[in-house]
């Protein structure tokens, strides 16, 4: 998965989207991402008690969130608002952002708690190797497996999938992709994302790092 290099390719559609929000403060966009991020959190976490059913709602916030993520740039571009305290509460909301929905995961009962922990270290680690080539004069990095429009996109599709597979269709019970089962586990549609989670982002934490330290010029011994 590789949607952060798409993004080009869709500008005229972020800008269209983008449009109706030019009135807010990109800051106001970014925070209402948080919020949708945080309802996608406890709806998630309520399927616990509630059944499979409001995984539909999840996907549908957790998409509206990864919308608004997208556009709050472009309305600050837009409107000439490119800050650095912007950018900085962006990524801030982001990562909180990324604690909310994956802790609601975490408890739905339809994830292994400790395999979306994990999602959420790899999730976490992936974010810092990318604002850490910032920090050391790098430029910010999203490239790799699992940048956080990828990611956004598999918890979307992962969440809606969860909630299709458990309707009452006549194919439903014998579906094979509606557990899977390996090595003696029995493996969630969310499951399977959250093992992606783990092995893509350590992948791409890794590959972050060798690339920018791949990037900085050696520090000159000192003289004698």
């Amino acid at each position: 998965m590789v949607a952060e290099g798409y993004r080009s390719r869709f500008a005229p559609q972020i800008e269209r989207l983008a449009r109706p929000f030019l009135t807010w403060s990109p800051s106001q966009i970014s925070g209402a991402a948080l919020v949708l991020a945080v309802a996608a959190g406890g709806l998630a976490a309520s399927t616990r008690w509630l059944g499979p059913y409001p995984f539909l709602g999840v996907a549908l916030l957790v998409f509206a969130s990864g919308m608004f993520d997208v556009i709050d740039g472009e309305v600050a571009r837009r409107t000439q608002r490119v800050s650095a305290a912007g950018d900085f509460l962006d990524h801030v909301f982001d990562r909180y952002a990324d604690i909310a929905i994956l802790l609601g995961i975490a408890v739905s009962g339809f994830a292994d708690p400790l395999l979306a922990l994990l999602a959420l270290v790899s999730l976490l680690l992936v974010s810092y190797m990318g604002t850490q080539a910032q920090a050391v004069g790098a430029g910010r990095m999203y490239r790799g497996l699992l940048s956080r429009a990828d990611r956004l996109l598999i918890l979307t599709l992962a969440t809606f999938l969860e909630f299709d597979l458990s309707l009452p269709w006549p194919w439903a019970p014998t579906a094979p992709w509606l557990r899977f089962h390996a090595l003696g586990w029995t493996f969630t549609v969310i499951d399977v994302a959250m093992l992606y989670f783990v092995v893509a982002g350590q992948f791409t934490a890794a590959a972050r790092a060798w690339t920018v330290h791949g990037q900085l010029t050696p520090t000159p011994p000192a003289p004698p």
